[in-house]
């Protein structure tokens, strides 16, 4: 009898050993495969040429529920009031600060009360690159619309989000809790996720992802250890010494978050209309997939292609705008 418990003893001991052993094994991986950053994308950086800085609104702050101060950019509507209002989500590495303001900006000149987020991790929001906890950004967003209502009690808002800003937005729009918020959400050049039809590899360029540490950190959550996700996953292609501009590194919590749970869930389970915007010219999304990717899961969602329009030039070339501020301006308070 004590033999037999002497072997089952040794043999869980064994098995212990080989788990510790296996945990060592993903932890010494993730240790060993450094992030490498991308080469500076020159049509993100170029994208920034003749934009007009000075009617850029001061950063505001607003304390969220874990007390940290977030920041944002306050749109009044510009001549006659549409009884309309936008909430827009910049891309990775960005903020309200960055080339999205000539979007925002000429939302806002069609009437449209418009409030830009700094998504905590970026501009005026927290630590760069980083976030508490998966879920936080969620919350983020709820406080902030709490803060909005307390102004604008009644304006139906629409939900803008452009690239990874518009994945997140996607994952808004399929949240119980938050997607009565919204009257519509409008998604700009979308990353809908890794998996995909509408990626080119590593956005063509722009993200390059840890691969090795990125799936050991999956790895240890599945064995119910949760540890390690301030680690850098994804590294962006920012030129030199920006770094206090932009965010040059993702944590692991932070790009789960600032993403889709996965397009085919959310888009089958966001309830009120969605619009993509695409760019033909589009160099880090296959644009004339989003059409045949999306509507095979949701049918209704409304797919349109701008001819010339590059990834950054959805939210600063003249045309664009133009075709997408028209389009806040006069829906979201009810139509489709």
């Amino acid at each position: 009898m004590a033999i037999r418990l002497l072997r089952g003893v040794l043999s869980g001991l064994k098995w212990a050993l080989c788990a510790v052993g296996g945990v060592a094994l993903i932890l010494a991986a993730m240790i060993a495969t450094p992030l490498e950053r991308p080469p500076e994308m020159r049509s993100v950086s170029d994208s920034a040429k003749g934009i007009d800085w000075s009617t850029l609104p001061a950063l505001e702050r607003f304390q969220a529920r874990d007390g940290t101060w977030i920041g944002f950019r306050h749109y009044a509507p510009i001549g006659a009031a549409t009884g309309r209002g936008a909430i827009f989500i910049h891309g990775s590495s960005g903020s309200s600060g960055t080339v999205n303001h000539a979007l925002t900006h000429a939302i806002a000149a069609r009437g449209v009360e418009t409030w830009a987020l700094d998504i905590r991790g970026h501009g005026g929001s927290g630590t760069h690159g980083d976030i508490g906890y998966v879920g936080q950004l969620e919350d983020d967003l709820v406080d902030f619309v709490v803060q909005i209502r307390k102004t604008a009690p009644e304006l139906p808002l629409t939900l803008i989000g452009h690239s990874a800003g518009a994945g997140f937005s996607l994952r808004v729009a399929a949240t119980p809790i938050m997607q009565d918020m919204f009257v519509r959400t409008v998604l700009l050049a979308p990353y809908l996720g890794y998996d995909a039809p509408t990626n080119r590899p590593d956005s063509g360029g722009w993200a390059k992802a840890d691969i090795p540490r990125f799936l050991g950190l999956a790895a240890l959550r599945k064995l119910g250890i949760d540890c390690c996700a301030q680690l850098p996953t994804l590294a962006f292609a920012v030129p030199p010494n920006f770094d206090k501009i932009l965010v040059s590194t993702y944590s692991d919590r932070l790009m789960r978050n600032f993403a889709t749970r996965g397009y085919r869930i959310d888009l089958a389970a966001a309830t009120h209309p969605l619009t993509i915007f695409g760019g033909a010219e589009d160099e880090m999304m296959i644009s004339d997939k989003y059409a045949e990717t999306v509507q095979a899961i949701k049918p209704s969602v409304d797919v349109r292609i701008i001819d010339g329009i590059n990834h950054m030039g959805i939210v600063t070339n003249p045309k664009a705008i133009s075709i997408i501020a028209d389009d806040v301006a006069t829906r979201g308070a009810g139509q489709s």
